[in-house]
């Protein structure tokens, strides 16, 4: 068992599709709460940890929170360390890497990406003082041939060679026990004066955690089960002290959402906003930091962490996407109590439906992480400071806000195309789900009054706009206050706490009755869409349509003999006067192309004052994935970055961005409709093999084709739903 496990290998720097499942309907507030739309039992199996055992039982325990409604103060108890002392010998450091291999391991082509990490710890200065203790799991095939894909493994690295130390028979790894039990071995067996935690896998964000599971159907770690499993290592007496810090090597748990829950646990909290490009964390540069500075702390390390991570996304050419944050847990409860505040004021003056326009046209416009469009799907995670910035001109709350965040983020690294990023993000729809969705965002939500204005958003898309019978004392507010104790599920036997994740209380049952794709009720019009004395497609808002309207963009759309209509995306070749409400079309007729001619369906990512990223529903080798590029405002060149396989359809995204290469083979995919607008199978365009030596096919900005085509205004109102005009037909 002492032989050294570290082995070359071929390695690669691309990542499989990311694949997952939403998993948790979470109990939210403790019995006595749920007395007015909850039932629940005391005992039975329980939720998706420990449930088998006979003794599970409904335990009240870990952190609380406490708004009093009249004076919108939070107030917050977590649980605590009395008299705290290392855990280990003064001067040593142990990280423990909870490393869920999934597809990015075991992908033959663009996987073993586990196995390469812990290439670089092996790789790191040989120190005594500096150990990594790794759990692994999750994956059908490890490309280190001394990790079994059968077992639960258990390895430690120190001066340089990997040993194999432990084994048990699989299990989840999505699952409170599976990581309960590793936090409990690691302490027992490699205590050291300071511990690190990094969770290494994909991320979806505040709603889907992280960790998925490829041999338990993509199950997940909720971040209401790392709450648990963090929550039974520290009642059992192991952690005698705080982490030093908890960190997330995996996409878009750079959240509030996440640091909330970090903050009972750990000092600081190192993660990205943003999906994670290139190989992920630099655990050489890590080690080899550590092994020279063995007295750092967590800001310290979080610093060579942020560094080291960026410099490799720049060698990978994955610069301009990457973030990464360190956060001092201290001043998250400050912080917390501070936009709870701001959110007060927010929901408060949202009331009037013309300042509920103008707030959600500018949300709506904030950094965005992971996608968030038609094509790759939605994340619905917001950067946090920019939120609150959007409202610094009508809430006077925002300053202090924004201040408790500037102090909360000790440090940050952000490529240019999230330059304003804060550092962390929040939840926010900018897409509508069903309910088991704010079921789980009301399970995680730092704010009350912030629960409130997401769940009125969500009651007004499936009431066309009347919220007048939102009660938001029926949904957060108990005799005047809002209660959040994690009602546990605990096991006597084990001492380990769980979820039950089959009780719910309901609250937000009305969104299953929610028709996407029905037309927005709220979008009424002065002069109905048409064509003007000037040849244009315009329409005008009346009063009401315009206060109900959050944004407008077009549709092209370009037809077939058999009457069908392929979309070729998405443009913002219009011109749209909110003081009027005045909207018309400003298409030149120029649209984005392979070099063969063939128009690729496109679709927004984002907007900067330099560029404009693209997407494009594509084939890569017979394979379904979005082709991502970006074109400039200033002398029109477009930059292909290459192939990312998007968002499916729980919400998570994919981790890496693959590159292309000259001999891969493009097929252009489209989105169909026939004459009465209903969806079709999608289309398939032409095959085109790259010919270009870089791998970057040279994507055109030209005429669109011959042809017939359509045009059309896609409104979308304030409650996230839309409204599409009749189409224009016109000729090229």
């Amino acid at each position: 068992m002492d032989h050294d496990l570290c082995k070359p290998y071929l390695r690669n720097s691309a990542a499989g599709m990311l694949i997952m499942r939403w998993l948790l309907w979470i109990v939210l507030i403790a019995a006595l709460a749920c007395l007015g739309g909850c039932e629940s039992e005391t005992g039975g199996e329980g939720g998706s940890g420990s449930g088998s055992h006979g003794s599970m039982k409904k335990k009240a325990d870990g952190m609380s929170m406490r708004v009093d409604e009249a004076s919108g103060r939070l107030e917050i108890s977590r649980p605590g360390i009395k008299n705290p002392v290392p855990m280990g010998e003064e001067g040593t450091w142990t990280i423990l890497v909870y490393l869920c291999g999934s597809d990015l391991e075991s992908k033959i082509l663009f996987g073993g990406m586990g196995s390469a990490d812990i290439e670089e710890m092996c790789a790191a200065t040989a120190s005594s003082k500096v150990r990594f203790a790794i759990e692994t799991g999750g994956s059908g095939y490890w490309h280190n041939d001394k990790i079994d894909s059968d077992v639960i493994g258990r390895y430690v690295i120190e001066k340089g060679k990997m040993k194999a130390v432990d084994k048990s028979k699989k299990a989840s790894m999505g699952k409170a026990s599976t990581l309960s039990s590793f936090l409990d071995w690691g302490i027992r067996t490699y205590p050291a004066g300071k511990m690190g935690l990094v969770f290494w896998d994909h991320g979806g964000g505040s709603l889907s955690g992280v960790c998925f599971d490829e041999l338990a159907d993509n199950d997940s770690l909720s971040l209401r089960e790392i709450d648990a499993a963090m929550l039974s290592t520290l009642k059992k007496g192991r952690m005698t002290d705080h982490f030093e810090f908890i960190g997330f090597d995996a996409c878009l748990m750079g959240t509030v959402e996440t640091a909330n829950i970090a903050a009972s646990y750990a000092d600081y909290m190192i993660a990205s906003e943003e999906s994670e490009p290139g190989s992920g964390w630099d655990y050489t540069a890590i080690g080899n930091y550590l092994a020279e500075n063995p007295q750092a702390g967590g800001a310290d390390v979080g610093k060579v962490i942020c560094d080291s991570y960026k410099e490799q996304c720049e060698k990978a050419g994955d610069g301009q996407i990457a973030t990464m944050s360190v956060v001092d847990l201290s001043k998250v409860d400050g912080l917390l109590a501070d936009f709870n505040t701001f959110a007060r004021e927010m929901y408060k003056k949202s009331e009037k439906k013309d300042k509920l326009a103008s707030m959600v046209r500018q949300i709506r416009a904030v950094d965005n992480f992971g996608g968030n469009n038609k094509a790759e799907g939605y994340t619905n995670m917001v950067d946090l400071g920019g939120l609150i910035s959007s409202a610094k001109d009508w809430a006077k709350s925002a300053k202090a806000a924004a201040g408790a965040l500037d102090q909360a983020v000790v440090y940050k690294i952000s490529g240019s195309d999230h330059k304003k990023a804060s550092g962390l993000s929040v939840y926010y729809p900018l897409s509508i789900g069903d309910s088991w969705e704010l079921d789980t965002f009301e399970s995680v939500c730092v704010s009350p009054y912030y629960l409130s204005f997401v769940g009125r958003q969500g009651y007004g898309s499936v009431h066309e706009g009347n919220t007048e019978d939102y009660d938001e004392d029926e949904t957060v507010f108990e005799d005047g206050f809002w209660s959040w104790i994690d009602s546990f599920l605990f096991d006597e036997e084990t001492g380990n706490y769980d979820y039950d994740t089959e009780e719910s209380c309901g609250n937000w049952d009305y969104l299953d009755d929610h028709d996407s794709s029905a037309q927005s009720s709220l979008i009424t019009f002065e002069e109905e869409p048409g064509m003007n004395e000037d040849g244009e497609f315009y329409l005008v808002l009346d009063e009401e349509g315009e206060e109900n309207t959050s944004d407008v963009l077009a549709l092209v759309y370009q037809e077939q003999e058999d009457g069908t209509m392929i979309e070729l995306g998405e443009t913002w070749d219009l011109n749209v006067d909110w003081d009027t409400g005045y909207v018309s079309d400003q298409f030149d007729g120029y649209w984005l192309s392979l070099p063969d001619g063939q128009n690729l369906a496109t679709y927004i990512v984002d907007v900067t004052d330099d560029y404009v990223i693209y997407t494009s529903p594509v084939l890569l080798n017979d394979q379904e994935t979005y082709l991502r590029f970006r074109k400039y405002h200033k002398n029109g060149k477009i930059k292909v970055e290459g192939a990312w396989d998007g968002i499916d359809e729980e919400g998570a995204s994919a981790r890496d961005i693959i590159k292309l290469k000259k001999g891969d083979v493009i097929t252009p995919t489209y989105y169909c409709i026939d004459e009465k607008g209903k969806d079709q199978e999608e289309y398939e365009g032409q095959s085109y093999t790259i010919k270009e030596k870089s791998g970057k096919p040279a994507i055109r900005y030209d005429y669109i084709y011959e042809g017939d085509y359509a045009y059309a205004f896609c409104i979308t109102d304030v409650y996230g739903d839309d409204y599409i005009t009749d189409p224009a037909e016109f000729n090229v």
